[in-house]
């Protein structure tokens, strides 16, 4: 489990960009795959962390 600060920082973006995340607002596709490699997730199970 990450912390949003956490999170931000091992991507390389802005809590405050997580926290939008987190509410439902969209995002450019480079900062789900930045998300998604801090998570260690790969880009084909995209689904399991972003619904849109």
């Amino acid at each position: 489990m990450l912390s949003k600060a956490e999170l931000a920082r091992l991507a390389g973006i802005s809590p405050l960009t997580i926290d939008r995340i987190e509410k439902g607002m969209s995002c450019r596709l480079a900062t789900k795959r930045k998300i998604l490699q801090a998570l260690g997730v790969k880009l084909t199970h995209k689904n399991r962390v972003f619904t849109q």
